[in-house]
């Protein structure tokens, strides 16, 4: 079993900054791929970084250059670093954990065992 816990959501201006963090907690964490998911109200949750323990990275098309996505693997846990914010990334931000062995894309929901409660960031403009 593995525990996620986000924080760092928040309310901020166009054009600034947000560092969200998910700390996990259980199993052996070298043996899952960390990722951060968004949802908006009536939409699909969609990928937006991961980051292996050995450090592989992949991000979305859509923050690739804006978003940053670190991993402290002593203390366990993932950070989104978010800059250039837009108010179309207001959403609830989600991490997730995938097994290693586990089946499917790395950027699809399917592949992630466990989530977070999720955390609110809301862009103004």
């Amino acid at each position: 079993q593995v525990a996620l816990v986000e924080s760092g959501g928040g309310l901020v201006q166009a054009g600034g900054s947000l560092r969200l963090s998910c700390a996990a907690s259980g199993q052996l964490l070298r043996n899952y791929i960390m990722a951060w998911f968004r949802q908006t109200p009536g939409k699909e949750r969609a990928f937006l970084a991961s980051h292996t323990w050995a450090g592989g990275i992949n991000y979305a098309d859509s923050v690739k250059g804006r978003f940053t996505i670190s991993r402290d693997n002593a203390q366990v846990i993932v950070y989104l670093q978010m800059s250039s914010l837009k108010p179309e990334d207001t959403a609830v931000y989600y991490c997730g954990a995938a097994a290693v062995w586990g089946s499917g894309s790395y950027d699809s929901t399917r592949r992630y065992n466990y989530w977070g409660q999720g955390t609110q960031v809301t862009v103004s403009s």
